[in-house]
């Protein structure tokens, strides 16, 4: 079954896969589980990592992860078109598709059947990918093929420490979590904003990951999955956002807080009076 998952998936230009059996992750939503009645210990989980990156633009104000459509669309249109094929040619077993909506721990699972490595800034990240990329699981209630249980360790990254050192919050909070916050901003915030040019997200950490380098020298790093090479929008203004229809908007990643908190950062941006210049908080 493995090699089956692993060629469809293959051909939506997924190359990293991994099975673990689920008794070994940790469920956190069993009710999706049992929403597809998989609920046998020796189920197996097929984590894979989708990779969104493009080469970077000249001016971008948001996180990578953002300028392509919502990662979430493509995982449903994923699983209308492999869950199908999985379902013929294995028609006595139960298949359900997962993106971060999921009945288990994705981190940890990813991190433990090997797709990656723990890193300081709590993100997954591969030699091939860096952190880069979306994780999405397959759950089936066939048992998975034979294994050996020490092969499923956690691993932890190479703490150079330089995500830390680079954050504008020391990670002792997280600037991507202040452009989503509602509301109104307190004045440090709204200073953040502005001195790190984000209208949503944060990809400093990322950025300064040695393993990130290292991927781009190797040439791996980039996506080739049309899904999030087209319809992008790196740089965003307020006139982009107040023209976008309902339906273009919702997808977007930053549509889950609404046109009000993605519109205040950019009004912040877009001022002329910022307290970038005034604050020294």
């Amino acid at each position: 079954m493995y090699c089956t998952v692993s060629m469809l998936l293959h051909n939506e230009g997924i190359d990293i896969c991994k099975q673990i059996p689920l008794k070994y992750c940790k469920v956190t939503k069993g009710y999706l589980l049992e929403k597809h009645d998989i609920t046998d210990e020796n189920a197996t989980v097929f984590i894979f990592a989708i990779p969104y990156l493009a080469p970077s633009y000249s001016q971008q104000n948001i996180s990578s992860y953002a300028v392509p459509k919502d990662y979430h669309l493509f995982v449903k249109e994923l699983g209308e078109r492999v869950l199908p094929h999985l379902k013929s040619a294995f028609p006595d077993n139960k298949f359900a598709i997962f993106a971060d909506h999921s009945p288990i721990d994705e981190r940890h699972a990813a991190v433990l059947a090997g797709l990656g490595v723990f890193g300081k800034n709590g993100t997954v990240i591969s030699e091939r990918y860096s952190s880069f990329f979306f994780i999405a699981e397959i759950i089936t209630d066939a048992p998975c093929a034979s294994h050996d249980e020490n092969e499923f360790q956690i691993k932890s990254c190479i703490s150079c420490g330089k995500c830390i050192k680079a954050c504008p919050l020391n990670m002792c909070d997280c600037l991507s979590a202040i452009t989503q916050k509602k509301g109104q901003l307190l004045d440090f915030e709204i200073n953040l904003i502005l001195t790190h040019r984000c209208a949503w997200g944060c990809d400093i950490c990322q950025n300064v990951c040695p393993y990130t380098s290292k991927a781009i020298e190797a040439k791996t790093i980039y996506t080739h999955i049309p899904f999030f090479l087209k319809d992008r929008t790196p740089y965003l203004t307020k006139e982009l956002i107040l023209n976008m229809d309902d339906n273009h908007f919702l997808q977007r990643a930053y549509s889950w807080r609404g046109k009000a908190c993605i519109l205040r950062n950019l009004e912040i941006l877009e001022s002329t009076n910022g307290l970038a210049e005034t604050s020294d908080t």
